[in-house]
């Protein structure tokens, strides 16, 4: 099944003989926004000159995108939908060009006003042209399980309501849109700090509570009609990155005892949800970042990013390692053969869940062949990752690989929960 897996994806034996992981690409399109979340540096009140890719240039980065035999784009923002006949073009000419697994996902504001006439088949053809794209994920961001939280933190009133009765429509029309989750302070109902210096009826009492808050989003995210959740890790204090999405403010700021006690309440309550919801976090990746931030430094399979990972800035189209690295400028990318780019993973600066999670999950059988010695010994060092990886593995399947168009299958889902 492992093997299947990585066929699925369109990655063949001799490019894992080589270890290569299935290529990764993402665009941000624009970083232009309409929301306000005080969580992300490109929010409409952040002041700076914004960029925006032309149509042109993405076809380019797309046209070698497939000639550097990438399985899984993602087109990112700022907002992207403010532009959403030309992201849908584009989807449909990734999808043309061989790439199988196209992701794109909104901070929802096309939800608003819902109450509005003609809101209902606004929503149908959205739904139809988002299915005849060739899309293959679309998620729906969501910063809490309260709605008034979530409404005032992304300054888009009215949207959950609106998102509620869009869900409704989608499903009639064949697609389960993905609710995102970007963890921050706002998913708990108090604000709660501890260091490694706190007592630990303190630690365990900022454990139960985003224990707590992981369950109630779980809970709303499927109440709303959701059948996909995923989480994105806090893009906390990474000032100077290129891909301005992380930020400062309190609201996603953790130090790395609070990222170790968060990211363990989320691997402790993920079995409890896995029958309800399909949970694209994978477990295996979540232990090796506990571990890294209990102070291993060597945890778990490092990032592919800048040998088969890509992030692509939408100022100048200019190929990056991920959105973390600005230091790292590898140019335009119409003009990079990763051919060229092969090499050994050791980059673990980041937590950011876009290529940490695929690293942890595909670099087993990559590093294999790479690295047989450190793969087992990795596998033999930590017996709860081995079980991990192969429950994610398997749960992955019975999610049908988390495809949009595919309705949950919940007697499969069931034998994943505890």
């Amino acid at each position: 099944m492992t093997f299947q897996f990585f066929r699925e994806l369109g990655v063949s034996l001799p490019a894992l003989i080589r270890g290569r992981a299935p290529a990764q690409l993402i665009i941000q399109t624009t970083d232009m926004c309409n929301a306000g979340c005080p969580q992300c540096g490109m929010r409409a009140q952040e002041k700076f000159k914004r960029s925006k890719l032309n149509t042109e240039s993405m076809t380019a980065i797309i046209d070698r995108a497939a000639k550097n035999r990438v399985r899984a784009l993602s087109f990112t923002g700022g907002e992207p939908f403010l532009f959403q006949d030309t992201l849908l073009n584009l989807t449909s000419y990734a999808r043309y060009k061989g790439i199988p697994y196209i992701r794109t996902g909104t901070n929802g504001f096309m939800f608003m006003n819902s109450s509005q006439k003609g809101f209902l088949d606004k929503m149908r053809r959205f739904a139809r042209d988002l299915r005849n794209s060739g899309l293959y994920t679309f998620w729906i961001s969501l910063d809490t399980w309260d709605a008034k939280t979530h409404e005032k933190n992304r300054n888009l009133e009215g949207v959950i309501d609106g998102i509620r009765t869009a869900l409704l429509v989608f499903r009639e029309e064949g697609i389960y849109p993905s609710a995102n989750l970007g963890i921050n302070r706002s998913i708990v109902k108090e604000s709660i700090t501890v260091d490694e210096n706190s007592p630990e009826a303190e630690k365990s009492r900022f454990y139960e509570a985003y224990r707590e808050g992981f369950a109630k989003f779980y809970s709303f995210a499927a109440g709303l009609g959701f059948t996909i959740a995923n989480a994105c890790y806090p893009m906390s204090m990474q000032e100077g990155a290129v891909y301005k999405a992380e930020s400062s403010d309190n609201l996603v700021s953790y130090n790395d005892t609070e990222k170790y006690l968060l990211l363990k309440a989320l691997y402790d309550i993920i079995p409890q949800f896995r029958g309800e919801i399909r949970i694209f976090t994978p477990r295996n990746s979540l232990r090796m970042l506990m571990r890294q931030y209990k102070g291993e430094k060597d945890a778990g399979f490092a990032c592919y990013g800048g040998i088969d990972y890509f992030f692509v800035n939408s100022a100048d189209g200019h190929a990056y390692p991920c959105g973390f690295r600005a230091q790292d400028d590898l140019g335009d990318y119409t003009q990079l053969d990763t051919k060229h780019t092969a090499g050994k993973p050791t980059c673990r600066k980041c937590d950011w869940e876009c290529f940490r999670d695929p690293s942890n999950q595909t670099g087993a059988l990559t590093e294999i062949f790479r690295n047989p010695l450190k793969t087992a010994e990795i596998f033999t060092s930590d017996r709860q990752f081995t079980k991990d990886w192969w429950s994610d593995l398997f749960y992955y399947f019975a999610c049908s690989m988390f495809n949009f168009r595919t309705p949950p299958d919940y007697g499969r889902m069931k034998f994943f929960q505890k």
